[in-house]
């Protein structure tokens, strides 16, 4: 299924082609595949070199898989199910400058996790992260420690059929990708000000 982004401006194929299904094949993921996405994310940047990212990890049908799986929320396990792999992506809170809270340990997540969906495009994969679940959940089967929060559960693998959705989903599956316009976005002057380059 092809669902290319229709861009307003020339951007590169992997974002173009990055979206998030719910279809996925039961196939199971190499690992090299996979370790390559980690890689991706290990590489993001980072506010004072920090790395708060972690990732735990979920092969279908290992225990980790299950006790992911049993954290999601009724709508995603629906579709789920056929995900051959589902991760979580934590962040250390504390900053190892001050002790204190740090002020982007998600910013910095959300980036490592962002290198990572599109190095999953460029192995032939698809990811689809997902804030229907229980990080307090998550953090007590998985003992994380304290300091350290569950910021998302993701899915990964190969593009199934839509087909396999049921119709409510499938009717979404379908629908064309679409963003609001760059003017509504990217603002020079005030807030709210459209900046001069922006042309929609």
């Amino acid at each position: 299924m092809n669902k290319q982004a229709i861009t307003s401006h020339p951007i590169n194929d992997l974002a173009i082609n990055r979206w998030s299904p719910r279809a996925f094949l039961e196939l199971p993921v190499e690992e090299h595949k996979l370790v390559s996405m980690f890689e991706a994310a290990r590489w993001s940047a980072s506010g004072g070199n920090e790395q708060p990212w972690r990732f735990i990890i979920g092969v279908k049908e290992d225990e980790t898989w299950q006790k992911i799986f049993s954290t999601l929320n009724e709508g995603n396990q629906v579709w789920c199910k056929q995900a051959p792999v589902l991760l979580l992506a934590c962040a250390n809170m504390i900053s190892s400058w001050d002790g204190g809270i740090s002020p982007f340990y998600q910013y910095d997540a959300g980036q490592a996790v962002a290198h990572m969906s599109l190095e999953a495009v460029n192995q032939g994969l698809h990811l689809h992260q997902m804030g229907g679940f229980s990080g307090e959940k998550a953090a007590g089967l998985f003992g994380v420690p304290e300091g350290f929060s569950v910021l998302t559960a993701i899915a990964v693998g190969y593009l199934g059929d839509p087909g396999t959705l049921p119709d409510n989903l499938y009717e979404r599956e379908l629908q064309p990708r679409s963003r609001k316009p760059l003017s509504e976005l990217v603002f020079s002057g005030n807030f709210g000000e459209a900046a001069a380059m922006i042309e929609d």
